[in-house]
């Protein structure tokens, strides 16, 4: 079975939507402003609302759920969606109801009691340690919410907790029992465009195929830079995770950020393009600073001679022009991850470079990662790629070839589309 693709998942448009109660997992998890606890990045409310739209415009009785946080199983009000929800309320002109649990009395009232202009915004289900633990009893407790289930939460697909897998399939199995003959569980809008977008990548994608990947660590890329080896024309590398890789071939860059014990990956993974005859493209020069502050003074330094103190926070213009190059002249562009420490203005340029090389390009652009959205977003470019995705996560393991658990309880269901 193809793992990667929706084509066999119903979207929202296959339910039978009218006077029925529509369990909608939408990922929320936006960051809040530390004093006032307002909404600071509402990027993924105005993600979810054409899904909530359209179960409104149906005649659905909508309840939302989300996580925000880390609350570690705990009623902690730094991350109640109150805030959360009082956003929505402005994004969509409904009026939100919050109540204080996620399951119980209190939520069921309020769902039976929904008028035409108003919505259900459960209180953050992480708040409940089995949410995390994919608890059977918990989702049996959400499932008397509701008739139906959409999953429009991409970024939390990769997660096998209770509202993302247990319960559409607990409602998939209450469908069977009842005979039904139509889907009561499917993809949201957004997780349909999710899916299928990053899935285009592992298919047949037009070639030149160029992947850009960044960021600090190794460890947290290598299973995608190992998987995109496989199936682009030549792969570039930035950030910090670069250093390892040119630690890998006997270069050394002074003091800067290196994982000693993932350079054996990195040399792995070398390898493995030097087989398969892929360029793996890597910094040829640096911005190189010996403190890391706003007002450091900097240089440009290459590989050869890097000074001992040194300590590299940006690919250097060469390798910006190199990489801009290859970008502009791709095809297929997917990115991932920043190319040096671009939360401080002065180590920003070679990311933005980047970002700016993505949205020139003509031909299909994908960008993952909150780093790589938010560069866009400052430059005001995040509307001049094909798409960003709202799933960090979510948007590598899928890259990678892995299966989501979120999107694997939505397969094969009644109604799919062959």
């Amino acid at each position: 079975m193809d793992n990667s693709t929706t084509r066999d998942i119903p979207d929202i448009q296959a339910l039978e939507l009218e006077g029925k109660r529509v369990f909608i997992r939408v990922d929320f998890n936006v960051p809040l402003d530390k004093k006032t606890g307002a909404v600071t990045d509402d990027t993924r409310i105005r993600a979810a609302l054409p899904t909530i739209e359209h179960a409104k415009k149906r005649g659905a009785k909508v309840i939302l759920a989300s996580h925000l946080g880390r609350p570690d199983g705990k009623v902690d009000p730094r991350y109640s969606l109150v805030p959360v929800g009082a956003r929505l309320a402005e994004l969509s002109g409904l009026e939100v109801l919050v109540p204080d649990d996620c399951i119980g009395e209190g939520p069921k009232n309020l769902v039976q009691g929904l008028r035409d202009n108003q919505v259900v915004l459960l209180e953050n289900l992480r708040f409940h340690p089995e949410e995390e633990a994919n608890d059977d009893g918990f989702a049996r407790q959400l499932a008397a919410l509701c008739d139906l289930y959409v999953n429009d939460a991409f970024g939390a697909a990769h997660r096998a907790h209770a509202s993302v897998e247990a319960l559409p399939r607990l409602l998939r199995q209450r469908a069977a029992e009842s005979g039904a003959s139509v889907p009561t569980v499917a993809a949201g809008f957004l997780m349909k465009r999710e899916v299928d977008t990053l899935s285009s990548l592992l298919g047949e994608p037009e070639r030149p195929f160029i992947a850009v990947i960044g960021g600090a660590k190794v460890s947290d890329k290598i299973g995608v830079v190992e998987a995109l080896l496989g199936r682009c024309d030549a792969l570039l590398i930035g950030g910090a995770m670069a250093y390892t890789f040119l630690s890998a071939k006997g270069i050394a860059l002074g003091k800067s950020r290196i994982e000693a014990d993932k350079v054996a990956l990195a040399r792995r993974a070398l390898t493995k393009a030097e087989t398969r005859r892929v360029p793996l493209h890597l910094p040829s020069d640096h911005l190189v600073v010996e403190e890391v502050k706003d007002d450091a003074s900097t240089q440009v330094c290459g590989n050869e001679g890097f000074p001992e103190a040194g300590i590299a926070v940006d690919i250097g213009p060469a390798t910006a022009d190199y990489y801009e190059a290859l970008v502009r002249g791709a095809k297929t562009v997917f990115w991932n991850g920043p190319m040096g420490i671009f939360e401080m203005a002065p180590f920003a340029q070679g990311t933005e470079r980047v970002a700016r090389a993505l949205a020139a390009c003509e031909g299909t652009t994908v960008v993952g990662g909150g780093d790589s959205i938010a560069a866009l977003q400052k430059l005001g470019l995040a509307g001049e790629v094909t798409h960003a995705s709202t799933g960090g996560g979510a948007s590598l393991e899928l890259v990678e070839g892995q299966s989501l658990p979120g999107v694997e309880a939505l397969r094969g269901a009644v109604g799919a589309s062959n």
